[in-house]
This record gives structure tokens, C-alpha cells and sequence, in this order.
């Protein structure tokens, strides 16, 4: 990715959470553990899928997807945010920022782009379990999986492309501490209009669109749901996609929170509140609400430390 033929900025500062020194130390303490903890369950996540053929089924295809997602976005801020923490001088290169910026919006896209094709999938099992084998196939599968991180890579060339040639001629502090669209596009000293106008269709696709793809497959699951005439029934049939339905709500939550809103409206505390949200604590309790709420994954990850111990 070359830098603009105008820009005279060859590195920004992320100013990070500058503003409180006193709780440097703390921060680092617990962002180090949320990463440990985001790496180390979705890669066994990943691991109990991959071992297991009982998990050999759409729903954990797309969890293994999902967690390989969470590991690409946190691994592509948590480490920088670490060293920051660490040094006083919290710098990164042009190049790097805008690597890193490529690599958040494809994660960060992808996974709410997954959370469609997840809810579909849930879709699909709970109102038409008889042709479930058939509709949700292998080859359907792959494909959509496929087509979703080709569709997010595209997407995040598109934005990091054009954030490549806008210039960079004066004031170099981020204000977050990563780099992102909306305080990269208030730093340069050219036209923005282009890169505003994609990040508004970006929300409007990745954000609303989406959003509303899974309230409509979430309202036929509700509506197949309360036909059940048993309440065990029911029961089992919510707890299939309870674990999807309250991390797609937390995740949403937070990307509508910090980016649902003009560019001229930015504010950096609610965009670095959002940030550790997404970034942080989302793959971190994104392992943890499908373990702990799914038998199937439990038995899975025992005989991994089973296995793991002869």
C-alpha cells in the first residue's frame, strides 16, 4: 500500500488511553489477560471442532469460522495497544496503520456478515428441520463461508485503498488507540467526500442490512419456537441459538454505538469505549457464552484436556 504522493506523515501517534497515566499499569494488566483469554478460547474452540466429527455439522462450521475471526481482530490490536501501554512513545508507522486498519475492517465485517449466515442457518434447523441435511449442505456451506470472507476482504481493500490516497500533511495524533476510519478521515488534509460516502453504504450494509436479515430469521425461529406445544420443546429449540442470539445483541450494540453516526459527530471516549468492546471483550466472551451454554462443546473441549493429558 503506498502512501499518497502529497502526505508528509510517515507515522501517527495513537494517543491510546494516554489521558489516564495512573492506570497504565492496570490497563495493561487486563488487556493482557483479555487477550490470553481471547486467544486461548478460541483456539481451543477451534481445536475441539476440528477434533471432534461430532462438531462436524453447519452450526460449528460457522463457530470455527466465527473464532477464527475473533483471533484476526484481536491479534490485529491487542499487541499494539500492549506495546503502547508499555512505552511512552505509542507510535506506528503509515504502513502499519493502514495494515492494521485492513485487517479490523475485514474481522470486524466478516464476523457481522457471519452472524447472518449463523442466523439463517438457525433458521433453517429450527423451521424446517426435515430438510435441514439437504438445505444446509456441505458445498452450501463452504460457499457461503467463503463468500464471506472474499466479500469482507474485498470490502477492506476498497476502504483501506481509499484511505491510501487521501494525504496526511499536519496534526498526526489518533485519537483511539488503533487506527480506524473515522479519526484517520479528520486528520487528512484532502477531500474526504469519497471515503465518507463508502463508510455510510459500509453501515448501511454491514449494519442495518444485516441487522435486519437477522431480526427476520430471529422473528420465524420466535413464531416456529411458540408453535411447539411442549414447554421441553421449547426449551431445546431456544437453547440451539440463545448463544448466537446474545453475542450477535453484544456485538451489535457495540458497533452501532460507535459508528452509527456522522463522521463531523465523532466522538473518541464513546469510539474507544465501543473499541474495547468489539476488539476485546467480545472475543474474549464469545468462547465462553458458546461453552458454557452448548453440552456438545463442553464434551468436546473435555476430551481435548483428556487427550491433551495422556
Amino acid at each position: 500500500m503506498a502512501i499518497g504522493n502529497n502526505s508528509q506523515v510517515t507515522e501517527f501517534i495513537l494517543q491510546g488511553f494516554s489521558e489516564h497515566p495512573k492506570f497504565r499499569l492496570l490497563l495493561f494488566c487486563c488487556f493482557f489477560s483479555l487477550y490470553m483469554m481471547a486467544l486461548t478460547g478460541n483456539v481451543l474452540i477451534i481445536m475441539a471442532i476440528i477434533l471432534n466429527p461430532n462438531l462436524h455439522s453447519p452450526m460449528y462450521f460457522f463457530l470455527f469460522n466465527l473464532a477464527t475471526m475473533d483471533i484476526i481482530c484481536t491479534s490485529s490490536i491487542l499487541p499494539k495497544v500492549l506495546e503502547g501501554l508499555l512505552t511512552e512513545k505509542n507510535t506506528i508507522s503509515y504502513r502499519g496503520c493502514m495494515t492494521q486498519l485492513y485487517f479490523l475492517i475485514w474481522s470486524a465485517s466478516s464476523e457481522l456478515l457471519l452472524f447472518t449466515v449463523m442466523a439463517y442457518d438457525r433458521f433453517v434447523a429450527i423451521c424446517h428441520p426435515l430438510h435441514y441435511s439437504t438445505m444446509m449442505n456441505k458445498t452450501l456451506c463452504n460457499v457461503l463461508a467463503a463468500g464471506v470472507w472474499l466479500i469482507c476482504a474485498f470490502n477492506s481493500s476498497i476502504n483501506t485503498g481509499l484511505m491510501t490516497g487521501l494525504s496526511f500533511c499536519g496534526p498526526n495524533v489518533i485519537t483511539h488507540f488503533f487506527c480506524e476510519i473515522p479519526p484517520l478521515l479528520l486528520l487528512s488534509c484532502t477531500s474526504t467526500y469519497i471515503n465518507s460516502v463508502m463508510t455510510v453504504i459500509a453501515d448501511a450494509f454491514y449494519g442495518f442490512i444485516n441487522f435486519l436479515l437477522t431480526l427476520v430469521s430471529y422473528g420465524f425461529i420466535i413464531s416456529s419456537i411458540l408453535k411447539i406445544r411442549t414447554s421441553e420443546g421449547k426449551k431445546r429449540a431456544f437453547s440451539t441459538c440463545s448463544s448466537h442470539l446474545i453475542v450477535v445483541s453484544m456485538y451489535y450494540t457495540a458497533v452501532f454505538y460507535a459508528y452509527i453516526s456522522p463522521i463531523c459527530s465523532y466522538d473518541p471516549e464513546r469510539s474507544k469505549l465501543a473499541g474495547v468492546l468489539y476488539t476485546m471483550l467480545s472475543p474474549t466472551l464469545n468462547p465462553l457464552i458458546y461453552t458454557l451454554r452448548n453440552k456438545e462443546v463442553k464434551m468436546a473441549l473435555r476430551k481435548l484436556f483428556l487427550t491433551v493429558r495422556k
